[in-house]
Protein backbone atom coordinates (compact mmCIF):
# COMPACT_ATOMS: atom_id res chain seq x y z
CA UNK A 1 0.00 0.00 0.00
CA UNK A 2 3.02 2.30 0.25
CA UNK A 3 4.19 4.68 2.95
CA UNK A 4 1.04 6.82 2.89
CA UNK A 5 -1.07 4.04 4.44
CA UNK A 6 -1.22 3.35 8.19
CA UNK A 7 -3.31 0.74 9.98
CA UNK A 8 -4.11 0.26 13.67
CA UNK A 9 -6.62 -1.75 15.63
CA UNK A 10 -9.27 0.25 17.45
CA UNK A 11 -11.70 -1.71 19.60
CA UNK A 12 -13.13 -4.54 17.52
CA UNK A 13 -12.25 -2.99 14.18
CA UNK A 14 -9.27 -2.06 12.06
CA UNK A 15 -8.54 1.53 11.05
CA UNK A 16 -6.45 2.64 8.11
CA UNK A 17 -5.75 6.11 6.78
CA UNK A 18 -4.62 7.18 3.37
CA UNK A 19 -3.45 10.55 2.05
CA UNK A 20 -4.59 10.83 -1.59
CA UNK A 21 -2.30 13.70 -2.51
CA UNK A 22 -5.07 15.53 -4.36
CA UNK A 23 -8.75 16.42 -4.14
CA UNK A 24 -11.19 13.58 -3.50
CA UNK A 25 -14.96 13.93 -3.21
CA UNK A 26 -16.36 10.98 -1.31
CA UNK A 27 -19.84 11.01 -2.83
CA UNK A 28 -18.59 11.32 -6.40
CA UNK A 29 -16.08 8.51 -6.05
CA UNK A 30 -18.31 5.99 -4.30
CA UNK A 31 -21.71 7.08 -5.65
CA UNK A 32 -21.72 4.61 -8.59
CA UNK A 33 -21.65 1.72 -6.09
CA UNK A 34 -25.02 2.69 -4.61
CA UNK A 35 -28.05 0.87 -6.00
CA UNK A 36 -30.81 3.25 -5.04
CA UNK A 37 -31.57 5.24 -1.87
CA UNK A 38 -32.55 2.11 0.10
CA UNK A 39 -29.60 -0.08 -0.94
CA UNK A 40 -28.99 -2.39 2.06
CA UNK A 41 -25.28 -2.66 1.18
CA UNK A 42 -24.62 1.10 1.07
CA UNK A 43 -25.32 4.05 3.38
CA UNK A 44 -24.36 7.71 3.14
CA UNK A 45 -24.84 9.34 6.55
CA UNK A 46 -25.36 13.00 7.51
CA UNK A 47 -21.88 13.13 9.07
CA UNK A 48 -20.44 12.71 5.58
CA UNK A 49 -19.33 9.10 6.01
CA UNK A 50 -20.11 6.31 3.56
CA UNK A 51 -20.68 2.72 4.73
CA UNK A 52 -20.38 -0.39 2.55
CA UNK A 53 -21.26 -3.99 3.35
CA UNK A 54 -19.35 -6.32 1.04
CA UNK A 55 -18.82 -9.97 0.21
CA UNK A 56 -15.02 -10.18 -0.14
CA UNK A 57 -12.65 -13.10 -0.81
CA UNK A 58 -12.00 -13.07 2.94
CA UNK A 59 -15.68 -13.18 3.85
CA UNK A 60 -18.28 -10.56 4.77
CA UNK A 61 -17.01 -7.15 5.78
CA UNK A 62 -18.28 -3.69 6.65
CA UNK A 63 -16.34 -0.57 5.70
CA UNK A 64 -16.86 2.99 6.90
CA UNK A 65 -15.10 5.66 4.85
CA UNK A 66 -14.78 9.27 5.93
CA UNK A 67 -12.75 12.25 4.78
CA UNK A 68 -11.26 15.07 6.79
CA UNK A 69 -8.33 17.47 6.41
CA UNK A 70 -7.27 15.76 3.21
CA UNK A 71 -7.04 12.33 4.83
CA UNK A 72 -9.22 9.34 3.93
CA UNK A 73 -10.05 7.22 6.96
CA UNK A 74 -11.34 3.68 6.66
CA UNK A 75 -12.75 1.60 9.51
CA UNK A 76 -13.62 -2.04 8.91
CA UNK A 77 -15.20 -4.98 10.71
CA UNK A 78 -15.73 -8.64 9.99
CA UNK A 79 -13.68 -11.37 8.30
CA UNK A 80 -13.44 -9.28 5.13
CA UNK A 81 -12.42 -6.09 6.92
CA UNK A 82 -8.69 -6.44 6.36
CA UNK A 83 -9.23 -7.16 2.66
CA UNK A 84 -11.35 -4.02 2.34
CA UNK A 85 -8.78 -1.81 4.04
CA UNK A 86 -5.92 -3.18 1.98
CA UNK A 87 -7.77 -1.86 -1.05
CA UNK A 88 -8.93 1.43 0.45
CA UNK A 89 -6.72 3.59 -1.81
CA UNK A 90 -7.97 1.89 -4.98
CA UNK A 91 -11.55 2.15 -3.76
CA UNK A 92 -11.03 5.91 -3.38
CA UNK A 93 -9.45 6.29 -6.81
CA UNK A 94 -5.82 5.83 -5.83
CA UNK A 95 -5.15 3.86 -9.03
CA UNK A 96 -6.77 6.60 -11.12
CA UNK A 97 -4.83 9.57 -12.50
CA UNK A 98 -7.18 12.47 -13.30
CA UNK A 99 -4.24 14.73 -14.20
CA UNK A 100 -3.82 13.09 -17.62
CA UNK A 101 -7.32 14.14 -18.68
CA UNK A 102 -7.60 17.04 -21.14
CA UNK A 103 -11.08 18.58 -21.47
CA UNK A 104 -11.99 19.44 -25.05
CA UNK A 105 -15.39 20.98 -24.44
CA UNK A 106 -16.45 23.91 -22.29
CA UNK A 107 -19.03 21.92 -20.34
CA UNK A 108 -16.55 19.14 -19.56
CA UNK A 109 -13.87 21.64 -18.54
CA UNK A 110 -16.30 23.48 -16.28
CA UNK A 111 -17.44 20.23 -14.64
CA UNK A 112 -13.83 19.25 -13.98
CA UNK A 113 -13.10 22.68 -12.51
CA UNK A 114 -16.13 22.57 -10.22
CA UNK A 115 -15.76 18.93 -9.17
CA UNK A 116 -12.00 18.26 -9.02
CA UNK A 117 -12.56 15.42 -6.53
CA UNK A 118 -13.97 13.06 -9.15
CA UNK A 119 -11.89 9.89 -9.28
CA UNK A 120 -12.86 6.49 -10.65
CA UNK A 121 -13.28 3.84 -8.00
CA UNK A 122 -11.88 0.32 -8.32
CA UNK A 123 -13.57 -2.20 -6.03
CA UNK A 124 -11.71 -5.36 -7.10
CA UNK A 125 -15.04 -7.22 -6.84
CA UNK A 126 -16.91 -8.56 -9.87
CA UNK A 127 -20.04 -10.31 -8.61
CA UNK A 128 -20.91 -7.36 -6.40
CA UNK A 129 -21.44 -5.28 -9.56
CA UNK A 130 -22.52 -8.02 -11.94
CA UNK A 131 -25.63 -9.19 -10.09
CA UNK A 132 -27.28 -5.76 -9.65
CA UNK A 133 -26.32 -4.85 -13.22
CA UNK A 134 -28.16 -7.92 -14.50
CA UNK A 135 -31.15 -6.95 -12.38
CA UNK A 136 -31.16 -3.56 -14.14
CA UNK A 137 -31.48 -5.07 -17.62
CA UNK A 138 -34.57 -3.80 -19.47
CA UNK A 139 -36.48 -2.57 -16.41
CA UNK A 140 -36.81 0.74 -14.62
CA UNK A 141 -34.14 1.45 -12.06
CA UNK A 142 -36.89 1.62 -9.43
CA UNK A 143 -37.84 -2.00 -10.18
CA UNK A 144 -34.21 -3.11 -10.22
CA UNK A 145 -33.38 -1.37 -6.94
CA UNK A 146 -36.44 -2.90 -5.31
CA UNK A 147 -35.44 -6.40 -6.44
CA UNK A 148 -31.84 -5.95 -5.27
CA UNK A 149 -32.98 -4.73 -1.86
CA UNK A 150 -35.53 -7.50 -1.37
CA UNK A 151 -33.17 -10.30 -2.35
CA UNK A 152 -30.19 -9.04 -0.35
CA UNK A 153 -32.26 -8.50 2.79
CA UNK A 154 -33.99 -11.86 2.52
CA UNK A 155 -31.06 -14.06 1.51
CA UNK A 156 -27.99 -12.09 2.59
CA UNK A 157 -26.69 -11.71 6.12
CA UNK A 158 -26.53 -8.78 8.56
CA UNK A 159 -23.41 -6.69 8.06
CA UNK A 160 -20.71 -7.26 10.69
CA UNK A 161 -19.58 -4.50 13.01
CA UNK A 162 -21.36 -1.76 14.95
CA UNK A 163 -25.12 -1.78 14.54
CA UNK A 164 -27.93 0.09 16.24
CA UNK A 165 -26.54 1.83 19.32
CA UNK A 166 -22.97 1.17 18.23
CA UNK A 167 -22.58 4.08 15.84
CA UNK A 168 -23.31 2.10 12.70
CA UNK A 169 -26.27 2.49 10.34
CA UNK A 170 -29.31 0.33 10.83
CA UNK A 171 -30.36 -2.50 8.53
CA UNK A 172 -27.24 -3.07 6.45
CA UNK A 173 -26.76 -6.47 4.82
CA UNK A 174 -24.02 -8.31 2.95
CA UNK A 175 -25.22 -9.88 -0.29
CA UNK A 176 -25.43 -13.71 -0.47
CA UNK A 177 -22.43 -15.73 -1.58
CA UNK A 178 -22.54 -17.64 -4.86
CA UNK A 179 -24.17 -20.68 -3.26
CA UNK A 180 -26.75 -18.49 -1.56
CA UNK A 181 -27.76 -16.87 -4.85
CA UNK A 182 -27.98 -20.31 -6.44
CA UNK A 183 -30.36 -21.60 -3.76
CA UNK A 184 -32.95 -18.85 -4.14
CA UNK A 185 -36.24 -20.56 -5.15
CA UNK A 186 -37.88 -19.54 -8.42
CA UNK A 187 -40.91 -18.09 -6.65
CA UNK A 188 -38.69 -15.74 -4.65
CA UNK A 189 -37.24 -14.30 -7.85
CA UNK A 190 -40.79 -13.74 -9.10
CA UNK A 191 -41.79 -12.21 -5.79
CA UNK A 192 -38.97 -9.72 -6.18
CA UNK A 193 -40.17 -8.89 -9.69
CA UNK A 194 -37.28 -10.60 -11.48
CA UNK A 195 -38.24 -12.37 -14.71
CA UNK A 196 -36.91 -15.80 -15.67
CA UNK A 197 -34.39 -14.41 -18.14
CA UNK A 198 -32.58 -12.20 -15.63
CA UNK A 199 -32.80 -14.83 -12.88
CA UNK A 200 -31.36 -17.46 -15.21
CA UNK A 201 -28.48 -15.14 -16.16
CA UNK A 202 -27.61 -14.63 -12.49
CA UNK A 203 -27.82 -18.35 -11.79
CA UNK A 204 -25.48 -19.10 -14.71
CA UNK A 205 -23.06 -16.43 -13.48
CA UNK A 206 -22.88 -17.63 -9.87
CA UNK A 207 -22.05 -21.16 -11.06
CA UNK A 208 -18.78 -19.76 -12.44
CA UNK A 209 -18.37 -17.00 -9.84
CA UNK A 210 -14.77 -17.94 -9.02
CA UNK A 211 -13.76 -17.68 -12.67
CA UNK A 212 -15.52 -14.34 -13.04
CA UNK A 213 -13.85 -12.91 -9.92
CA UNK A 214 -10.48 -13.86 -11.44
CA UNK A 215 -11.20 -11.25 -14.11
CA UNK A 216 -10.11 -8.50 -11.70
CA UNK A 217 -6.54 -9.49 -12.55
CA UNK A 218 -7.15 -8.96 -16.27
CA UNK A 219 -7.36 -5.84 -18.39
CA UNK A 220 -10.82 -4.32 -18.61
CA UNK A 221 -11.20 -5.55 -22.19
CA UNK A 222 -10.25 -9.12 -21.33
CA UNK A 223 -12.50 -9.02 -18.27
CA UNK A 224 -15.43 -7.94 -20.44
CA UNK A 225 -14.82 -10.79 -22.83
CA UNK A 226 -14.78 -13.28 -19.97
CA UNK A 227 -18.00 -11.87 -18.54
CA UNK A 228 -19.74 -11.99 -21.91
CA UNK A 229 -19.12 -15.73 -22.17
CA UNK A 230 -22.02 -16.06 -19.72
CA UNK A 231 -25.28 -16.15 -21.73
CA UNK A 232 -27.33 -13.09 -20.90
CA UNK A 233 -24.30 -10.89 -20.16
CA UNK A 234 -23.68 -8.54 -23.05
CA UNK A 235 -21.80 -5.29 -23.74
CA UNK A 236 -24.07 -3.07 -21.60
CA UNK A 237 -23.73 -5.29 -18.55
CA UNK A 238 -20.01 -5.99 -18.87
CA UNK A 239 -19.24 -2.28 -19.22
CA UNK A 240 -21.28 -1.46 -16.12
CA UNK A 241 -19.30 -4.08 -14.19
CA UNK A 242 -15.74 -3.16 -15.19
CA UNK A 243 -16.39 0.53 -14.66
CA UNK A 244 -16.74 -0.37 -10.97
CA UNK A 245 -14.60 -3.49 -10.50
CA UNK A 246 -11.65 -2.22 -12.55
CA UNK A 247 -12.06 1.55 -12.46
CA UNK A 248 -12.07 1.25 -16.25
CA UNK A 249 -11.41 4.76 -17.43
CA UNK A 250 -12.15 4.15 -21.12
CA UNK A 251 -15.08 1.69 -21.05
CA UNK A 252 -18.33 3.32 -22.21
CA UNK A 253 -21.81 1.91 -21.66
CA UNK A 254 -23.59 1.36 -24.97
CA UNK A 255 -27.22 0.30 -25.29
CA UNK A 256 -28.55 2.65 -22.62
CA UNK A 257 -31.84 4.39 -23.38
CA UNK A 258 -30.81 7.85 -22.15
CA UNK A 259 -27.00 8.09 -22.14
CA UNK A 260 -26.45 8.79 -25.88
CA UNK A 261 -28.93 11.66 -25.73
CA UNK A 262 -27.28 13.10 -22.62
CA UNK A 263 -23.80 12.93 -24.14
CA UNK A 264 -25.04 14.12 -27.53
CA UNK A 265 -26.84 17.09 -26.02
CA UNK A 266 -23.85 18.04 -23.86
CA UNK A 267 -21.24 17.85 -26.61
CA UNK A 268 -23.22 18.75 -29.74
CA UNK A 269 -26.71 19.87 -28.74
CA UNK A 270 -28.09 16.63 -30.20
CA UNK A 271 -30.74 15.21 -27.89
CA UNK A 272 -31.47 12.39 -30.36
CA UNK A 273 -27.94 10.96 -30.61
CA UNK A 274 -27.61 7.18 -30.82
CA UNK A 275 -24.78 4.96 -29.61
CA UNK A 276 -22.74 5.43 -32.79
CA UNK A 277 -22.99 9.21 -32.56
CA UNK A 278 -22.16 9.15 -28.83
CA UNK A 279 -19.01 7.14 -29.51
CA UNK A 280 -18.06 9.48 -32.36
CA UNK A 281 -18.41 12.50 -30.08
CA UNK A 282 -16.30 10.80 -27.42
CA UNK A 283 -13.47 9.95 -29.85
CA UNK A 284 -11.38 12.99 -28.76
CA UNK A 285 -11.37 11.47 -25.28
CA UNK A 286 -10.04 8.07 -26.38
CA UNK A 287 -8.41 6.41 -23.40
CA UNK A 288 -10.45 8.57 -21.02
CA UNK A 289 -13.99 8.25 -22.37
CA UNK A 290 -15.59 7.01 -19.16
CA UNK A 291 -14.16 9.97 -17.23
CA UNK A 292 -15.59 12.31 -19.86
CA UNK A 293 -19.01 10.65 -19.48
CA UNK A 294 -18.87 10.94 -15.68
CA UNK A 295 -18.00 14.64 -15.91
CA UNK A 296 -20.90 15.19 -18.31
CA UNK A 297 -23.26 13.42 -15.94
CA UNK A 298 -22.18 15.36 -12.85
CA UNK A 299 -21.71 18.72 -14.48
CA UNK A 300 -24.05 19.00 -17.43
CA UNK A 301 -27.70 19.78 -17.93
CA UNK A 302 -29.25 17.00 -19.96
CA UNK A 303 -31.97 17.40 -22.55
CA UNK A 304 -35.51 17.79 -21.31
CA UNK A 305 -37.38 14.52 -21.50
CA UNK A 306 -40.74 14.26 -23.19
CA UNK A 307 -43.48 12.25 -21.52
CA UNK A 308 -43.23 10.40 -18.23
CA UNK A 309 -40.02 10.90 -16.27
CA UNK A 310 -39.03 7.30 -15.63
CA UNK A 311 -35.51 6.16 -14.83
CA UNK A 312 -35.46 3.45 -17.48
CA UNK A 313 -32.53 1.39 -18.63
CA UNK A 314 -33.61 -0.30 -21.84
CA UNK A 315 -30.59 -2.25 -22.92
CA UNK A 316 -29.98 -3.21 -26.55
CA UNK A 317 -28.15 -6.51 -26.64
CA UNK A 318 -27.72 -6.37 -22.87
Amino acid sequence: MGPQVRAVRVGGGLVRTWVPGGPVELGLVLGPLRRGPADPTFRALPDGSVWRACRTPGGPGTLRVSLGDGVVRGEAWGPGGEWLLERLPELMGGADDPSVFRPRHRLVALARHRRPGLRLTRTGLVMESLIPSVLEQKVTTVEAYRAWGMLVRRFGEPAPGPGVGGGGPRGMFVMPDARGWGLIPSWEWHRAGVDDKRASTILRAVRVAARLEEAVGMSAGDARRRLEVVPGVGPWTSAEVVQRSHGAVDEVTVGDLHLPGIVGFALAGDRYADDAEMLRLLEPYAGQRQRAVRLILVGGKGPERRGARMAVRDIAGL
